[in-house]
Formats: structure tokens, sequence, C-alpha cells
């Protein structure tokens, strides 16, 4: 019996979080065009013939919000492939994960009607706010990022070059969701060799005595994790 070999277009889709006053947000565009005018979505688009996958998910954030990856973390999420995921036809899309420090107000481009940073507290619970099945690719994202804090060193992706433990301790309490101890956090960040490293610099104390300022070390892991309560 002859095999019926599918066929289907591939796009790219981007979970691009930051961490804005203290709360983790997500990056969404309103949808221009349909299907789904007017919609809130994740940035992303088609690959191009010939593109590689992590170009097209870089071209296509800068295209829609103009933003770029250059100074963050950038991974593959996994890929997304139930048949009826998109009213076009079938399409098979190849989710990222960006983490990216406190950054501006990005700017609609391409298909993008608007972009800007949403509150991701506010639209785990929502399945019906995203166009396509972006609220799963969101969810599966944020677990990806709460995930990696545990046993990795990623949370000062979210940082300016310089922070204080408090700063850093604030990064875990917005991706958790959950408030953390802070002498026990202290101990284990500065305990961990490599995770961070001490400069010669201090906050400038206008209110109450100064701070220390750290940089993220080399260390890429943590052993033993800092698990979530």
């Amino acid at each position: 019996m002859p095999v019926t070999h599918a066929f289907f277009s591939v796009t790219v889709d981007l979970v691009v979080l930051t961490v804005q006053r203290e709360t983790l947000s997500v990056l969404l565009i309103k949808r221009a065009f349909d299907p789904f005018k007017d919609s809130l979505a994740l940035p992303g688009g088609f690959v191009t013939e010939g593109e590689d996958l992590m170009a097209a998910a870089s071209r296509e954030l800068a295209e829609e919000t103009g933003l770029s990856t250059a100074e963050g973390h950038l991974e593959q999420l996994a890929t997304y492939g139930t048949p009826d995921r998109d009213p076009r036809g079938r399409v098979v899309t190849v989710a990222y994960l960006a983490l990216l420090p406190d950054l501006p107000a990005p700017r609609a481009g391409s298909d993008a009607a608007a972009a800007a940073w949403h509150p991701v507290p506010s639209l785990l619970d929502k399945e019906d706010v995203l166009a396509f099945d972006h609220h799963r690719i969101l969810c599966d994202g944020v677990e990806r990022a709460r995930a990696k804090l545990e046993y990795s060193s990623l949370a000062a992706e979210f940082c300016p070059p310089e922070f204080t433990i408090a700063q850093l301790r604030r990064i875990y309490e917005a991706v958790w969701g959950a408030t953390v101890d802070p002498r026990n956090f202290h101990r284990k960040v500065t305990g961990t060799p490599g995770f961070v490293v001490a400069t010669d610099n201090y906050t400038d104390g206008d209110r109450g005595r100064p701070a220390r300022l750290y940089r993220r070390g080399p260390a890429s892991s943590l052993h033993p994790p800092l698990l979530r309560r």
C-alpha cells in the first residue's frame, strides 16, 4: 500500500520573556491579518526558502517587533504539529524561547498591528486569549524558563551587567511566581562556585546600607539545584 506523504509549511514562533517591574512579561503582537485578525499572538511567521530556523526566528522577531535576541538567550523550545492547529492548512511550527533583559517598548511591523509586553500571570489561565495554539506554547515556554532557573545560572540573563543579590532574587520570584527566602537564597548563590562573582562596586546607599554588586560567573549549572517550593 503506497504511503501518502504530508505536505506542510513550517513556521517559527517565539516565547520572548523579560522581567518588568518585578513581573514576568511576555512579548505579544496584535495580528493585522486573518486568521485571528486583531487577536493577540506570539511573534513569528513562515520560514523562507533556504532559511535556517534560528535565523528565521531572529528575523521574525526583528520584523514584527523591532527587537533583537543578540543581547539575550535564545533556544529551541519544542515543535508543534497538530493537523488542525492552523486554519490555513497543515502548518508545523518550531517554537523558540528567548530570555531578554528589561527592554524598551517594542515597535510593531510586518504583519503585526501592535506589539507590547503583557504580564504572564494574567495569561496562563486564559486559554482563549491567544491565537492558534499559542497559549499552549506560552505555557510550555514559561515552564521551561522556570525549570531552567532551578539548575542553571540563566536568571542573570534578566539582570543588568552588575546586580545585587536582592535584584537576582526578585528575578527568581517573578519567574517562579513564588516568594524566595532571602537568607537561604543569598547563601546558595554566593556559596555556589562560579554562580556569581563579587565586584568592587556597591549601590549608592541612598536608602539603607550600600549593597555589593555582582556579575554573572562562569558556571552554567547549579549543583545541587535551587528548587522551587
